[in-house]
């Protein structure tokens, strides 16, 4: 063990114990997203009655933030892998910090898009970092599965998402809906603080292969005495092409599915080229490609995995932001009353994570979790203008359900599934395919409600949730290789 190590290890940890300091930047690292993915969707409504907009294009506001991050996740977690999450982590929180002025001080809506473009990006460290620190603090303590860990980072994050609508109807009610961008300044701030004391500033796989710095110097040097004028070094392992062709594949599909009509139709031949680009640029790299499209595809498991986090998030982002709009517009609830209509689901998602966090049966919590589902998007059909608020409530409770199975269930799936040496890039990918299914839903809530969100929309998006819902259960039910995917107490 090292000195650094030993230090950073002293006081109350131990060898073979996980580093509890770890937690309070992981967890903050990795809610920022959640919250700021959660919160909007109660101030949706607010923002468009502010700058007299639609819902089809307030829909942006949630597009925007999931493409940079379905971008940013998986490059970001390939920089982590090679690099260290250390300065990753400072640099997204500092980015999140800027989104927050930005958004406060955004005189109109294209601002505010673009502030959700830099929080997006900013967003995009704390999951992977967590997610690499935790499997390297497994390497190091000799314990496999840090179930109770990853538990409590999944409560983490599933708690923020669903308590997001009830705080942001309480800051709205405040301070407006510019206090759902403001409350980013101090979460950036806090986070800033604890990653910069208590993040390890180890190399990352890249720079200890390179022997740190010191190659750099040496080509410095030899240039210097062939009079050369000194070149930018493209960091070993960063496929720049592969991340390029993989940002075209998502923005021309982002821009089709936001208004899927078919005069639009040459965005998906965009997409199908860039995408086409992408498999080949993948698959000639020698070494060190962005997504190892070879390993990936022998991979089946962790793929059927990304699939069922597509399907699954599009029910839940769908239910979270078309839902919430609903009660506001077709109900004629309050931001703080939808918020707290919310709160239900808040409680049984927790009940639930926290009881069933450190069972292993995976595919049984999996099939539970789509299983409600179908249930739950069934249920939105009953809705009606004058519903009464038990009705809600049950509807929040039976959502709850498979909120507080498939998060997590999902999440220890990638990480016993993963390459260990690719698990930020891998985490990172499941975070872009639920982001995915974010922007889907975002789409579907867009093209059923184009002037408000009235009942006669919602009652569409509940069919097109049904079906759906019911793809994420049959793949799960027809997907055995769960069976073989344990976890053990650590």
């Amino acid at each position: 063990m090292t000195a650094q190590t030993a230090a950073r290890h002293s006081g109350d940890t131990t060898a073979d114990r996980f580093d509890r300091r770890l937690l309070p930047p992981m967890m903050l690292g990795s809610v920022l997203n959640p919250i700021n993915s959660s919160i909007i969707a109660v101030s949706l409504v607010p923002i468009g009655a502010a700058f007299g907009a639609p819902p089809s294009q307030t829909a942006w506001l949630v597009s925007a933030l999931y493409l940079a991050t379905s971008i940013g996740q998986p490059v970001v977690g390939r920089l982590i892998d090679l690099y260290g999450p250390r300065r990753l982590f400072l640099t997204g929180t500092a980015l999140a910090g800027v989104a927050g002025v930005l958004g406060v001080l955004a005189p109109n809506l294209g601002v505010l898009v673009a502030a959700r473009v830099v929080l997006g990006f900013g967003t995009c460290a704390g999951y992977p970092a967590a997610m690499y620190l935790i499997r390297s603090e497994a390497a190091r303590t000799g314990h496999k599965s840090p179930t109770g860990v990853l538990t409590a980072l999944a409560v983490t994050t599933q708690t923020i998402s669903v308590i997001g609508p009830s705080l942001g109807g309480l800051l709205i009610s405040i301070g407006g809906w510019r206090a759902t961008f403001a409350v980013n300044i101090p979460l950036a701030l806090a986070g800033l603080y604890l990653g910069a004391r208590r993040l390890p500033a180890t190399p990352g796989r890249a720079e200890a292969a390179d022997g740190g710095a010191a190659p750099d110097r040496r080509a410095a040097d030899g240039r210097a005495r062939a009079g050369s004028r000194p070149r930018i070094r493209v960091p070993a392992g960063l496929d720049l092409p592969g991340m390029a062709l993989f940002a075209a594949t998502l923005v021309t599909l982002l821009l089709f599915l936001m208004d899927p009509r078919l005069s639009h139709g040459y965005l998906l031949l965009l997409t199908a080229a860039a995408g086409a680009g992408f498999w080949i640029r993948e698959l000639r790299v020698s070494t060190q490609p962005f997504i190892d499209l070879r390993v990936l595809a022998g991979n089946r498991p962790l793929v059927t995995t990304y699939v069922r986090a597509l399907l699954a998030y599009v029910v839940s982002y769908a239910y979270l932001y078309g839902y919430t709009q609903w009660m506001e517009d077709g109900r004629g609830l309050s931001a703080s009353q939808a918020g707290l209509a919310q709160l239900p689901l808040f409680a049984v998602a927790i009940a639930i994570s926290t009881t069933t966090g450190r069972r292993p049966e995976i595919r049984r919590k999996l099939l539970v979790g789509s299983a409600f589902q179908v249930v739950a998007c069934a249920m939105l059909l009953l809705l009606g203008g004058h519903s009464p608020v038990w009705l809600l409530i049950a509807v929040a409770v039976v959502f709850g359900v498979p909120q507080g199975l498939n998060s997590l269930a999902l999440q220890n799936s990638v990480y016993f599934q993963a390459d260990p040496e690719r698990i930020g890039s891998s985490a990172g990918l499941l975070r872009t395919f639920g982001y995915l299914g974010a922007i889907v839903a975002s789409a579907a809530s867009g093209a059923f409600f184009t002037d408000r969100a009235d009942t006669g929309g919602l009652h569409h998006l509940a069919w097109f949730l049904v079906v759906v819902a019911a793809g994420f259960l049959a793949v799960t039910a027809a997907d055995r290789s769960l069976s073989r995917v344990r976890t053990e107490e650590s």
